[in-house]
């Protein structure tokens, strides 16, 4: 496994400070991402009424994270082939919305997190876990963070130096996890 990990380092010709700084850039980044995201959707879907999304303190929702990580590592070795990464994608966070969904039904008594069954443009709906919309979506994103988001990320750590931009990163990824462990696990479900 760490030789995968250090082969997609080399390749962007970082350090591994500079991968570090990097997988957290792409975690809390796409995580923010996906926050703004579910926020515009269900402002539009509540019929302009704001709803605010996650479960901790930030502006970031993990499972989006957790899914352009899973995009990284298992599109890397096919990223210049478009329609590759597009099915790729869509096959890692289809699986991810739809495992996450059902394990967090269980965990939470009956609870749903999400639930596309209630949701405008749910066409493909698996038990309101997934939707075709929505992994669609992910799937085009996915192809714009191995196109753009991770060789752009990888260029400002170069060019800011991957020694400077390591604390702040560092300092960004702590703050995530700690909102993630408030969130999920001191607060509870």
């Amino acid at each position: 496994m760490l030789a995968f990990f250090d082969a997609i380092r080399l390749d962007l010709d970082l350090s591994w400070t500079g991968f570090a700084s990097l997988v957290i850039l792409v975690m809390v980044g796409s995580a923010v991402a996906g926050w703004v995201y579910e926020m515009l959707f269900y402002h539009v879907d509540s019929g302009g009424q704001w709803v605010r999304r996650g479960h901790g303190i930030g502006p970031w929702l993990p499972i989006y994270g957790f899914g352009a990580l899973g995009i990284m590592f298992v599109c890397w070795d096919v990223r210049m082939f478009a329609l590759r990464v597009i099915l790729r994608s869509a096959v890692v966070t289809g699986l991810l919305e739809l495992v996450t969904g059902w394990v967090l039904y269980r965990l939470c008594g009956g609870i749903r997190w999400w639930d596309y069954n209630t949701e405008i443009w749910n066409w493909g709906n698996i038990g309101g876990y997934v939707c075709l919309r929505s992994v669609a979506v992910f799937a085009l994103a996915g192809y714009a963070l191995m196109q753009i988001v991770v060789p752009l990320t990888a260029v400002l750590i170069l060019y800011v130096g991957e020694g400077l931009a390591f604390p702040p990163t560092a300092l960004l990824g702590a703050v995530y996890l700690a909102d993630y462990i408030w969130g999920y696990f001191v607060k509870g479900f």
